[in-house]
């Protein structure tokens, strides 16, 4: 049983580390271990006595790698490898090069779903809701402009445009890629910083939406997606997406 096995390549911590330090020593034994996507790593109470640490710390850290979708759970099985996991052998930390590699996946799965609901915004908008649109892109553009946080006015701005699909489930979807995105906090794509390049885009995004022309909205959002990708892709220091 390669899981079991791979216990023998972890060695306690020298403090009890929240965090990245377990993350990385996890990493490290998936690597030494030879385990591979498909396969289950150990139980965590054993990875919690290896390291030296609590049972809830261990949890903590499997639940970021779950949301970021590197392992998947079977309730009452075990845990497994859903993504290739290597350690960095450069200067980039382990937890950053994995979080940017699952980031990319899920901008992947944005892609498909928010060029649809960009497309369906243009058509099915209410002009209240083209109006409210409107607002929300100029409320969001001149909050990055004063350099504050912006967050909760993105999450206000696409939210109107899902809204404005008429499906509801766009924006419940939407809302569960939102959390597993910012489950890589204490990292660069955290940071305020991260994908301002991409805002001044929003505004071609809200125009096409509020012109009722699903190809300039489908266009826009998918500039706003390469930008970010780019972004991920230098921070990580993989080359452009074929």
């Amino acid at each position: 049983m390669p899981g079991q096995t791979a216990l023998r390549y972890l060695e306690p911590l020298e403090s009890r580390t929240r965090g990245v330090a377990v993350l990385d020593a996890l990493a490290g034994m998936i690597e030494r271990a030879g385990l591979t996507v498909g396969d289950r790593l150990p139980p965590e109470v054993a990875l919690a006595a290896q390291l030296g640490v609590g049972r809830s710390t261990i949890r903590e850290a499997l639940n970021r790698w779950e949301a970021l979708g590197i392992i998947r759970r079977r309730r009452g099985d075990g845990t497994y490898l859903s993504a290739r996991v290597q350690t960095s052998q450069g200067p980039l930390p382990t937890m950053v090069r994995l979080e940017g590699e699952a980031l990319l996946r899920l901008l992947e799965v944005r892609r498909t779903l928010e060029t649809d609901v960009a497309r369906k915004a243009a058509i099915n908008a209410t002009p209240d809701q083209k109006a409210e649109i409107g607002r929300l892109c100029d409320v969001l553009l001149a909050i990055i402009d004063a350099g504050a946080p912006y967050r909760d006015a993105d999450h206000a701005f696409h939210g109107a445009i899902a809204y404005a699909t008429g499906n509801p489930m766009y924006g419940q979807i939407l809302t569960r890629l939102d959390d597993a995105f910012e489950k890589s906090y204490e990292s660069p794509f955290s940071r305020n910083a991260f994908g301002l390049e991409s805002f001044p885009l929003h505004r071609d995004l809200s125009d096409g939406i509020i012109a009722g022309d699903a190809d300039e909205a489908a266009a826009a959002i998918n500039a706003i997606i390469d930008t970010v990708d780019e972004e991920i892709r230098q921070i990580i220091g993989l080359g452009p997406s074929a």
